[in-house]
C-alpha cells in the first residue's frame, strides 16, 4: 500500500532497481546548501554517471530557509566553477537565491530548457509545513512555474553525510518518469530516511502534516553596541489533521511516513487556493460594505 512502484525491500536483492538510462535526459540541478554542499555533489554526480546531462546552478553559499525570495535591489551574479564537480558537469556558482538560480539558468544560462529540474539533496528533511520556508522546495518549485516537471530531495538528518541511499533512489526516480512520464505537472517532494538501505520499510506516497515551533529570539548587542535579534526555534508538535476529509484522509503524512523509516514522495503545486472553501466566502455581501 502506497509503495512506489511495487517495489519492496527483502533481503536478497535491494529496494531499488539498478539503475540504467533509457535515453540522455537533460537535468537541471540546485539546491540552498551552496555549491559546496556534499549533497548536490552527490546528486549531480550520480545522475551523470547513468548518463544524463546535468547542469549545475546553485548558491555560491548557503541560503537555508530562504523560501521563494528573489534578489530585486541589487545585481546577481553567476561564475563557472570547476573541480567541485565530475568532468562533464557544468556548474555555476550564482550569488542569488535558490529561486533566483532556477530562474537565472532557465532564461539565461541553458541553451535549451531541460527535461527536469531537481533541487537537493537538502541536508536536513523538508517535511510538513516546513516546505514553506525552504529553499530547495522553492527552487524546484520554480520549476514548476515554469511548466518543467521537478523533484525536490532532502535527506532526514542535518549531520548525516552518507548520500548513498538518497543518490540510488533519485537516480531510480529519475528513471522512473524518464520510462512513465507524469501525467499532470507537479512538483515530487521526497525526503529519504538517514538509514541503512537495508533498514528502510518501504516508499510511501504521502500528504503534508503539519509542523509548530516555538519560534524564539535571543537578544544580543554586537560590538558597537547596536542591539540585534538571532532567531531559533524548537519543535512542539508534529499535527496529523488535515481540512480535505475526501482524499487525504487514507493516506499517511510525510512525517508520519518518515518516522516509520519510509521514504516519501508528497505532490505538490504551488496553487494555494483553498478550493472548499471558495463556495462558504462567495454566500458574504462583501459587493456591498453597507450591508
Amino acid at each position: 500500500m502506497g509503495i512506489w512502484g511495487g517495489s519492496r525491500l527483502r533481503k536478497d536483492f535491494s529496494l531499488f532497481p539498478i539503475p540504467y538510462s533509457l535515453g540522455k535526459m537533460k537535468i537541471l540541478i540546485s539546491n540552498d546548501d551552496g555549491v559546496f554542499a556534499e549533497g548536490i555533489q552527490s546528486l549531480a554526480n550520480g545522475l551523470a554517471a547513468i548518463g544524463h546531462e546535468v547542469v549545475v546552478v546553485c548558491p555560491d553559499k548557503e541560503r537555508s530557509a530562504t523560501g521563494h525570495g528573489l534578489t530585486l535591489h541589487q545585481p546577481i551574479r553567476a561564475e563557472i566553477v570547476k573541480s567541485i564537480f565530475d568532468d562533464g558537469i557544468t556548474a555555476w556558482a550564482c550569488s542569488g537565491t535558490p529561486a533566483d538560480c532556477v530562474k537565472l539558468a532557465l532564461s539565461c544560462l541553458l541553451e535549451t530548457q531541460p527535461d527536469l529540474v531537481l533541487a537537493g539533496i537538502n541536508h536536513g528533511p523538508n517535511l510538513g509545513t516546513d516546505i514553506l520556508y525552504s529553499g530547495t522546495v522553492s527552487a524546484a518549485m520554480e520549476g514548476i512555474v515554469e511548466n518543467i516537471p521537478s523533484i525536490a530531495f532532502s535527506l532526514g538528518s542535518y549531520t548525516a553525510r552518507e548520500f548513498e541511499v538518497a543518490v540510488n533512489f533519485a537516480q531510480s526516480l529519475v528513471q522512473k518518469i524518464e520510462s512513465q512520464p507524469l501525467d499532470n505537472l507537479m512538483l515530487l517532494n521526497v525526503n529519504v530516511p538517514a538509514i541503512e538501505e537495508t533498514e528502510i520499510a518501504g516508499v510511501k506516497i504521502t500528504r503534508t502534516g503539519i509542523r509548530r515551533y516555538l519560534d524564539t529570539f535571543e537578544k544580543r548587542v554586537d560590538p558597537r553596541g547596536k542591539t540585534y535579534y538571532w532567531l531559533g526555534g524548537e519543535l512542539l508538535e508534529d499535527v496529523e489533521e488535515t481540512n480535505d476529509k475526501l482524499l487525504v484522509e487514507k493516506l499517511p503524512t510525510d512525517i508520519q511516513a518518515m518516522r516509520e523509516k519510509y521514504i516519501t514522495i508528497t505532490p505538490l503545486e504551488y496553487n494555494l487556493t483553498y478550493g472548499q472553501q471558495l463556495s462558504y466566502l462567495q454566500k458574504w455581501k462583501i459587493d456591498n460594505f453597507s450591508e
